[in-house]
């Protein structure tokens, strides 16, 4: 979360201070430093700037909110329900808590329901835009005569929370949370009482169960057995048979009154099972590079024998659910359709880490005029490698992430000075940040025992007083810190300042279950998947975060970290942070498959998530740029996750375009750089064409270079093949692979990837396949790899001459003929006619042909099985000359399947829809063919290797 301030480059944090008052009027008093050794490092224990507090003026301590019988240790911030325990604009009650698939809010006199399931869309499709599912309350749940001067929090786990009500004569404990279609009730002093919006329609009435449908949602309320429920001028009431106990479930919805009576009865099975405890589980197993993550429910029986509950998954987790299998029908939600599991007390989720790598290898930049114009770059940055733009927490993370790619980089090309001269810059800076001298009070971490938090002083962005994005600025720290540790491991040592980093990873997502500095995983949201920018959480939306890609930063820091010093904990905490976030962004930030974002809204991405949906905003700028540019930076070799779905960045793109009226003006690095995941030679002709652009503020001219550079000889990022080391990568050009690994250790590493291709690693060093001469590979003690299927990749791939005919290759390329194989498109899930959507692309460069005349022929097999309503359509571009323009683009009508079993014949006699621009002979040319699902809710199947083929009208 950012708060609504100018945006960050130019407002800079305010001076901290504490505030004495003296006859009203607030004295900034600033206090020495009482440290607390860590190693050679220190924190310390007094307070030297604002610190977090409730509301108003009432007690900066967050136990007052919370029961006697909440759990012991520092308090959880930064999650769906932290509105409840830290009462920031109402003294009293929270803010709604979206919970998903319910909708809460506290109230005086219970706990009321939403179950909204109609967006309210507001903005544009071209501008700031935005999609909500707003609190609408259907139902509030509560005790007769309840009036409850505040809500409390009893307990909470890690994904559920229990508010309490107490009045004095009257008591209510909730138990609600993530996932949950119920929310289950213990009460004492009066009737169990349901008020509805309206009268509500009961469509079953029989005994301890009651049926009753509001505002189109349907609700089943269950009290004991041997009780009943009676209904009288909008209210539900049950005596609950003297025993205190209730629950109430949404249904999802239901086309017929049978159906709704059945999942009733299932639900009904599971009704007094109450969960009283949710715990996640994950292991991270580097010779698969599979992360297997357990959602556990433990239940108390308040009668019956059921253990087991019901849950609904999101789509990033039943998208990988393991060994379950979810039933329809589906739950609505701002992130989606909730998929549900019955009868259960745990899931699994099965995902694949794809790893990450420090930086990308020097293969593009690492000999000739390139190499000349990298080492220019880097010389620039010698003198001032952090070039920072401010003192505080954040403004400090931003220089030392730029000096970190610079050491990176440095030390690839042998560029020894500006390496050292970076890697000082980072040690003096954190050395000084982990230092709390005697007298000390800005530059300096502060431990603050109330609510289990380290705050760096001077703070920024509302990380002092909200606990706002602790891991966006300790993220920048951490990684650097994994930098300086390859090269200086004695500074990394827990004996010298380690330990100090470990606070830091600790404060934002501690990954050690009963610590009793810091929350579990405080800024992570463990079942939504995603981390939380705000600490507090008061808003009527919920909490929010816009910079996704900040969060991913802390969790490869984390990686990063944890494989140079070898804590496997912490590696494996980062893994799993990394892969389960990566999987929520593709869904909630991007939503690459077009199916969880409102129809109406018109956007392919949104800035920010909050808890009842998202925004094509920014709490600091309008501009189209910023919007989908804070989702992308700092670009790093952790941040290959961007580029999983190409095809997903060229639409991204071109939104970005189209709703900026022409190429981005600011950001223009940021945004080339993420252009280059999905189209790498269209990036590198921007940032040739524009050699006057201005640098973002954590960027340098020598990383943009290089990341684009090496892209374009590189090509995409390979999904189809993980390696044995977290950091490790797969790329792949016109079909051919390129393996690359890093081992920051001081022993010699070989790395296996899932193909069988093996590759030997120098300690220090990073290495890949193929023939380069770059230092830092290789060239520099890198043993040649074994590579069984793969052919040799090369730097820039050589001209061809004659050779019309292509086959579409695995992995993207445009080539001879290889063996039989296939592909598959993803389905519309709309209307993309004309509009290439979620494509596979298949790319041939270094063509060099003359023009025949004529039409591009083609002939694709195609197959949707017996799928109803699917359209395939393609594209074909011709850059006549390799400078990243296409000249010509022609659109074919697309080809509406049949739903029979077998391949189809898709070719150019479809017609063309549309088609712009002359052929002309080709020099050093690109040809590229996208496959998309123009309609249908199917994928289709491509055969390709030996089969679809592309026929130029070249000689």
């Amino acid at each position: 979360m950012k708060p609504p301030v100018p945006h960050r480059r130019w407002a800079l944090a305010a001076a901290t201070a504490l505030a004495l008052v003296v006859g009203g009027l607030a004295i900034p008093v600033t206090r020495a430093a009482e440290a607390a050794p860590v190693g050679a490092g220190s924190y310390t224990t007094t307070p030297v700037g604002p610190l977090p507090s409730g509301c108003g003026a009432m007690s900066s301590n967050p136990r007052q909110f919370a029961t006697a019988n909440a759990p012991a240790g520092p308090i959880p911030t930064n999650d769906w329900w932290s509105s409840l325990l830290w009462k920031r604009t109402d003294c009293s009650f929270s803010e709604p808590l979206h919970a998903h698939p319910i909708s809460y809010d506290t109230f005086g006199d219970g706990l009321g329901f939403s179950a909204n399931s109609t967006p309210a869309i507001s903005g544009t499709a071209t501008g700031v835009g935005e999609f909500h599912y707003p609190y609408v309350q259907d139902i509030r749940v509560g005790v007769a005569g309840l009036a409850a001067p505040l809500v409390k929090v009893d307990g909470w786990t890690d994904w559920t929370v229990s508010p309490h009500w107490s009045d004095g004569t009257r008591t209510m404990r909730a138990t609600i949370g993530h996932g949950l279609p119920f929310a289950y009730f213990q009460t004492t002093g009066g009737n169990a009482q349901i008020s509805t919006a309206g009268n509500p329609d009961v469509w079953s009435n029989s005994g301890a169960t009651i049926g009753f449908r509001v505002n189109g949602h349907d609700y089943v309320g269950f009290a004991p057995s041997g009780a009943s429920w009676t209904v009288a001028s909008g209210r539900i009431s049950s005596t609950l048979a003297g025993r205190g106990y209730f629950s109430v479930a949404l249904l999802p919805p239901t086309s017929s009154t049978a159906e709704r009576a059945s999942l009733a009865a299932t639900y009904g099975q599971y009704a007094h099972a109450h969960v009283t405890g949710t715990q996640v589980s994950y292991a991270y197993n580097p010779a698969t590079s599979g992360l297997t993550t357990t959602y556990a429910f433990t239940t108390t029986a308040r009668e019956g024998t059921a253990t087991q509950t019901v849950v609904s998954l999101y789509p990033h987790q039943w998208k990988s659910l393991s060994g379950s299998t979810a039933i329809t029908p589906t739950y609505p939600s701002a992130r989606g359709r909730m998929k549900v599991l019955t009868g259960v007390n745990q899931f699994r989720t099965a995902m694949k880490f794809q790893g990450i790598l420090p930086e990308l290898p020097a293969v593009g930049d690492g000999s000739g005029g390139d190499l000349s114009t990298l080492t220019g770059h880097l010389a620039a940055t010698r003198a001032n490698p952090m070039d920072q733009r401010g003192n505080d927490t954040y403004w400090t993370g931003k220089g030392l992430g730029r000096a970190a790619r610079i050491a990176e980089i440095a030390d690839q090309v042998n560029d020894t000075t500006t390496r050292d001269s970076a890697l000082n810059a980072i040690r003096s800076t954190l050395t000084d940040w982990f230092t709390a001298s005697s007298g000390k009070t800005d530059r300096v971490f502060y431990y603050d025992n109330n609510w289990g938090t380290l705050i760096g002083y001077p703070a920024s962005y509302g990380s002092d007083q909200e606990l706002n994005d602790h891991h966006f600025h300790y993220g920048y720290y951490i990684a650097a810190a994994a930098t300086l540790a390859k090269f200086d491991p004695a500074w990394a040592a827990t004996s010298r300042y380690g330990g100090m980093v470990d606070l830091l990873i600790r404060d934002a997502n501690n990954y050690r279950r009963g610590d009793t500095q810091f929350p579990y995983l405080r800024d992570f949201d463990i079942y939504a998947g995603h981390d939380w920018a705000s600490g507090h959480g008061s808003f009527g939306s919920g909490n929010n975060q816009e910079s996704s890609s900040e969060g991913m930063n802390f969790a490869s820091a984390l990686i990063q970290w944890g494989q140079t010093t070898g804590n496997t904990a912490i590696r494996d905490a980062g893994v799993f942070l990394y892969t389960t976030q990566a999987a929520a962004i593709q869904e909630y930030w991007f939503d690459v498959s077009d199916q969880n974002f409102p129809a109406a809204f018109g956007h392919s991405t949104v800035g920010m998530v909050w808890g009842d949906g998202g925004a094509y905003a920014t709490w600091f700028s309008a501009e189209p740029e910023m919007i989908q540019g804070i989702n992308l930076l700092p670009v790093t070799g952790g941040h290959l996750y961007l580029g999983n779905n190409p095809a997903y960045v060229r639409t991204n793109y071109a939104e970005l375009v189209r709703n900026n009226g022409g190429q981005p003006t600011v950001w223009q690095d940021i945004l080339w750089q993420f252009q280059a995941l999905g189209d790498p030679d269209a990036a590198l002709a921007n940032l040739r064409a524009n050699p006057g652009y201005t640098p973002e503020e954590g960027e340098s001219r020598a990383h943009t270079f290089h990341w684009i550079r090496n892209l374009a000889a590189l090509g995409n990022v390979d999904t189809t093949v993980t390696g044995n080391h977290p950091l490790s990568a797969v790329f792949s050009r016109n079909g051919a692979r390129t393996y690359v690994a890093s081992n920051p250790t001081a022993t010699p590493i070989t790395v296996t990837f899932s193909n069988g291709t093996t590759l030997a690693v120098g300690a220090g060093k990073t290495a890949t396949t193929g023939a380069y001469t770059w230092s830092g590979g290789n060239a520099a003690g890198g043993v040649p790899p074994t590579t069984p299927t793969d052919p040799p990749p090369t730097t820039t791939p050589p001209p061809t001459q004659g050779n019309p005919t292509r086959y579409l290759l695995p992995g993207g390329g445009l080539g001879a003929a290889g063996s039989a194989a296939t592909t598959t498109v993803a389905a519309a899930n709309g209307n993309h006619d004309g509009t290439p959507t979620n494509a596979q692309v298949f790319t041939a460069t270094g063509l060099n042909l003359a023009y025949a005349g004529g039409q591009t022929a083609f002939d694709l097999f195609v197959d949707a099985g017996t799928a109803v309503g699917n359209g395939v359509q393609v594209r074909i571009s011709y850059d006549l000359t390799g400078n990243g323009s296409w000249e010509r683009v022609e659109t074919l009508r697309y080809f509406a399947t049949d739903p029979v079993t077998g391949y189809e014949h898709y070719t150019q006699n479809a017609g063309l829809s549309s088609a712009t621009g002359t052929l002309g002979a080709l020099s050093n040319g690109t040809v590229r063919v996208e496959v998309w699902s123009a309609i249908g809710n199917n994928p289709t199947t491509v055969g390709i290797g030996n089969q679809s083929v592309l026929r130029l009208p070249y000689s």
